[in-house]
């Protein structure tokens, strides 16, 4: 089902949080990576709005995804941080910028 999702809801919604305090969502396969290219907000909104052809054009072009075995292992040895929005039953995460 699709939900009308406005993007300064989204924004209020978004956080910065450390990668160890997303392992159990990685664990249970509900992260989803979000290239730093695109705009979290406008991810968040399409995947809110069940929006899947441009959902799958993403997906295709290796810019939204979930997240591998081999970059969890690199973000934990480095306790990396990201901005994620729960979009259930997903959470989307975004690297944080090295200049944020």
């Amino acid at each position: 089902m699709a939900v009308d999702t406005d993007l300064s809801d989204l924004n209020r919604e978004t956080a910065r949080i450390r990668w160890r305090e997303l392992q159990t969502h990685f664990a249970a396969g509900r992260l989803v990576l979000v290239a730093r290219e695109l705009d979290l907000l406008q991810a968040a909104q399409a995947c809110a709005r069940d929006d899947s052809a441009q959902v799958a054009a993403w997906m295709h072009n290796g810019q939204l995804g979930p997240v591998s075995d081999d970059q969890a292992r690199q973000w934990q040895a480095e306790d990396a941080q990201f901005w994620a929005l729960v979009i259930k039953p997903w959470v989307l995460i975004q690297p944080v910028a090295e200049d944020s």
